[in-house]
């Protein structure tokens, strides 16, 4: 059986070298803990699903898009002291991400858009520094922020909570444990009103601000929400796909 054209990971140098492409797609995850009931690598099935599925969308329509293998670990300095939890530092993946675009600039493709499913990563000013260093243009995107939560869920929570739950339940049914099995994802707060507030920001304490790892209850989590925000998800990045397949990067303002 043939794999998807639009997955690296899957076609062959034969259907390569016949086709062209002028969108890459970088899904990049980590590997962590998600409370007692999802896997650790969650965010690596998220990018990973949300990629194939955008660029399938986008190719559908006439885009020339590619998925690249996903990167699986992430910025984990908080949860260092939480077994498995694989930490990448920021300057390791700035690394790795020129790595990628010096690659692909090389071939010829000028176009690079990252699906992030991580909230630890922050890509942008690693494609500040490669702005001027580099012809491809690179983007970003956090694909849980595509598309505003309430309109789906009772109660998002920001990690394996009602959002991600009814996601993986959609994504790999099989390996998420029964909601029975899971925590109930308080987290704490910071003490301090401005970090609170978000006046000033600071990473967390993993286990200084839960106890199962999760934050956000997911108790309400259904697959069928997580599919109608995925189809959602999906839809409006391939149009963002679609739409930088066909633009030129010499005029992209108005």
């Amino acid at each position: 059986m043939p794999g998807r054209p639009y997955l690296l990971e899957e076609t062959t140098w034969k259907a390569v070298s016949a086709d062209r492409f002028e969108v890459a797609i970088l899904p990049w995850g980590a590997t962590e803990a998600h409370n007692f009931h999802l896997p650790y690598g969650t965010d690596s099935y998220e990018s990973s699903w949300v990629a194939a599925e955008s660029a399938r969308i986008a190719r559908d329509a006439g885009a020339k898009v590619i998925v690249l293998p996903t990167v699986p670990f992430g910025v984990n300095t908080g949860q260092l002291d939480i077994a498995l939890c694989i930490n990448m530092n920021p300057s390791t993946q700035a690394l790795v991400l020129t790595d990628i675009v010096q690659a692909l600039e090389v071939q010829g493709i000028r176009k690079l858009v990252i699906i992030n499913s991580h909230g630890g990563n922050d890509f942008r000013q690693m494609i500040r520094e490669l702005q001027p260093k580099s012809a491809v243009f690179v983007s970003t995107v956090n694909w849980w922020q595509v598309v505003e939560a309430k309109p789906y869920f009772e109660k998002p929570g920001d990690h394996a909570g009602e959002l991600e739950t009814s996601v993986m339940m959609r994504i790999t049914p099989d390996l998420c444990l029964p909601l029975s099995d899971a925590g109930e994802g308080n987290a704490r707060v910071f003490r301090i009103a401005g970090l609170r507030d978000g006046i000033a920001w600071a990473p967390r304490k993993w286990t200084q601000v839960t106890e199962d790892t999760g934050s956000g209850d997911p108790a309400q989590a259904l697959p069928g929400k997580g599919e109608k925000f995925l189809d959602a998800v999906t839809e409006r990045i391939a149009s963002y796909l679609v739409d930088l397949d066909a633009a030129d990067l010499e005029t992209l303002y108005e």
